[in-house]
């Protein structure tokens, strides 16, 4: 009988196992139990932008949670009759909505977003261009403006309060005022002030930082007259009837995802914080928002106004 090489029972055995291809484990694949969960999401700029930012944490908390969550994609204007509705059961949207719905409907926050240089706050800003002369809130007397969405915290509440803290009434002071309509309301506001629309503008801080970090403005063209104090951001948080034990699992989620987590959004897989434009998220603390409040009261906003 003729002895097989090593050789040969090698060659053998490669055949038998080493060409059999290695099936790697999805690590999105999940099955879902019980009803789709929905969040409401704020529509921030456009309805594309917001779907592709805000989509993947959707995704994301349905990979953790093991519940599908169901992206629901409105403004601010329409979010009321949807909590009252009770056809959302999270929220997430600016600082100033969460307020007025926790008063309103007993929602309870979670998370706060982070995004640029104050973390988890932000600030409103009222700026001119560089060459328009306006410094100070006295240059302000007979100028026209304009401010972001009216319900916004870091577009128009937090400048209509600084005016009213040093002097000057928009009401009476101003020659005339706008908010713009439509998408990008934001980037409106600057490019208003910069082409010379009007006079001055009301931008939040991480909206002027973000267009001069892309390009789309120079910061040696304007000048910032004032700047708030820094306040909450945009605020994750659920309403009364919610799981409280799938809330407890959506906010451990949250506060642990890292710059490299990833979900699946159809057949493509995307880094979830990079999407959102964000840089985490840190737990909610009430007293914090105190700020807004009491601003909310000062300019008599809903849920807090008397007349």
């Amino acid at each position: 009988m003729k002895k097989i090489s090593l050789f040969v029972v090698f060659i053998l055995l490669f055949a038998l196992f080493g060409c059999k291809e290695e099936v790697k484990k999805d690590s999105h694949a999940v099955t879902y139990t019980g009803e789709p969960v929905k969040m409401g999401f704020m529509i921030c700029d456009s309805l594309d932008l917001t779907t592709a930012r805000f989509g993947p944490i959707a995704a994301y908390l349905s990979e953790k949670t093991g519940r599908k969550f169901e992206p629901i994609y409105a403004n601010t204007h329409e979010f009321e009759a949807i909590i009252r509705n009770k056809e959302i059961t999270f929220f997430h949207g600016n600082s100033l909505l969460a307020i007025a719905f926790k008063e309103q409907y007993g929602m309870e926050f979670l998370t706060v977003d982070k995004r640029g240089r104050d973390g988890h706050k932000s600030s409103g800003t009222i700026i001119a261009r560089k060459d328009s002369g306006i410094k100070t809130y006295a240059d302000l007397k007979g100028k026209s403006m304009v401010f972001g969405p009216a319900l916004a915290p870091f577009g128009y509440m937090a400048q209509y309060d600084m005016m009213l803290r040093n002097g000057i009434d928009p009401e009476e002071d101003l020659s005339y005022y706008a908010i713009p309509w439509g998408s990008a309301k934001h980037e409106k506001v600057l490019y208003s002030v910069l082409y010379g629309r009007y006079d001055v503008g009301a931008a939040p801080r991480i909206d002027v930082d973000l267009m001069a970090h892309e390009n789309k403005i120079s910061l040696d063209d304007f000048v910032i007259i004032d700047e708030s104090e820094i306040m909450p951001y945009c605020t994750i948080g659920y309403l009364p009837g919610a799981d409280l034990e799938l809330a407890q699992k959506v906010k451990k989620a949250l506060l642990e995802m890292t710059p490299e987590d990833t979900a699946r959004i159809g057949d493509e897989v995307v880094n979830v914080l990079k999407a959102s434009l964000l840089d985490g998220f840190v737990e909610s603390v009430d007293s914090e928002y105190d700020a807004i409040r009491e601003r909310m009261k000062k300019l008599n906003m809903a849920p807090y106004q008397k007349y």
